[in-house]
């Protein structure tokens, strides 16, 4: 399964982004989908993440601000974040997690990461 985040870049203190993260490939079915950020010298922390009906998680520091959904139809999730901060800015990372159909294993992949950077 491949993941292709994208919707990253600069945006200025108290603005959005809406990221968006496609998984494509054959013979898997998601579950769980995501969203990680990391800056450097720290560890992946989880943003968000939603379940395939919808439930919802989300770490302290964004609640009230981001928002994850997703379309399962077209196996995409999204992360609308707004009331950006600075110490929003971190490479933000998609998950996702599910099974192969074609074997029942379990299975996870995560995207390349997309770039997010809010400036002061």
């Amino acid at each position: 399964v491949q993941l292709q985040a994208s919707g990253g870049g600069l945006v200025q203190a108290g603005g959005s982004l809406r990221l968006s993260c496609t998984a494509s490939g054959s013979n898997f079915r998601i579950n769980d989908m995501a969203w990680y950020r990391q800056v450097p010298g720290k560890q992946r922390e989880l943003v968000a993440l939603i379940s395939t009906g919808g439930n919802t998680n989300y770490a302290d520091f964004v609640k009230g601000r981001f928002t994850i959904s997703r379309d399962n139809a077209k196996n995409t999730v999204y992360l609308q974040m707004n009331s950006l901060k600075p110490e929003d800015s971190a490479v933000y990372y998609c998950k996702a997690e599910g099974i192969w159909t074609n074997t029942g294993w379990g299975m996870y992949s995560w995207g390349k990461g997309t770039l997010v950077t809010v400036s002061s």
